[in-house]
This record gives C-alpha cells, sequence and structure tokens, in this order.
C-alpha cells in the first residue's frame, strides 16, 4: 500500500489537490485502571508527569493516525489534509479522536 501523507493544513504549498475523496473519522477509547487513575491524582497533588497517561496517549495517537491512513487509502486517496487529533478523559476512559479529508494529490509531491 502506498504511504498516505497526513497534513493538518486545509491548504497545501506548490503540492495540487485533484481529487476530494471524503471524510476520515477514526475514533480509539481505552479503558483507564484504577492503579492509573490512583498514580495520577497523586501526581497531580505532587507535581510530576504522568507517564503511564503519556504512554497510553502515544499508543492511541499512533493508532489513529495509522487507522486514518489505512481508511484514505481504502477511499483511493493518498493524502489527508485540515487533520486534526483530539483527546478526551471521562469516567476512566481516554478516548482520542482524529478526522480530515482524504484526497489525491500529485505524486510527485
Amino acid at each position: 500500500m502506498e504511504d498516505v501523507k497526513i497534513f493538518t493544513t486545509p491548504i497545501l504549498d506548490n503540492i495540487k489537490i485533484l481529487e476530494y475523496k471524503g471524510l476520515v473519522i477514526v475514533r480509539n477509547v481505552r479503558a483507564m485502571s484504577l492503579v492509573h487513575d490512583l498514580m495520577t491524582r497523586v501526581r497531580d497533588v505532587v507535581g510530576g508527569r504522568s507517564g503511564s497517561y503519556q504512554d497510553v496517549m502515544k499508543k492511541i495517537e499512533d493508532e489513529v493516525l495509522d487507522e486514518a491512513k489505512v481508511k484514505a487509502a481504502e477511499l483511493g486517496a493518498n493524502a489527508i489534509i485540515s487533520f486534526r487529533l483530539d483527546f478526551d478523559s471521562i469516567e476512566g476512559l481516554l478516548m482520542g479522536s482524529g478526522q480530515g479529508t482524504a484526497v489525491v494529490i500529485e505524486k510527485n509531491s
């Protein structure tokens, strides 16, 4: 499979968009354990970064990006423009979502 490029901007300097293929939306939800929540609350009180949450967020980010590329390729696109990656947390769940527009760009880009 050809590598799909991801751009955060809607306009690509010196790259011609040949065709718009449609919206790509990806969601990834992870349940955080009681231990993760407890350790995060302790760190909130004493200060410091939560390595365990950062690790989970990195995994979610990687999976969302990979799945977005697969979905774009399935639509016949070789790029995604205006891509946005968001995170949210609610009641022990950590959620990541990504969305953008699948497009076909010039091959020499």
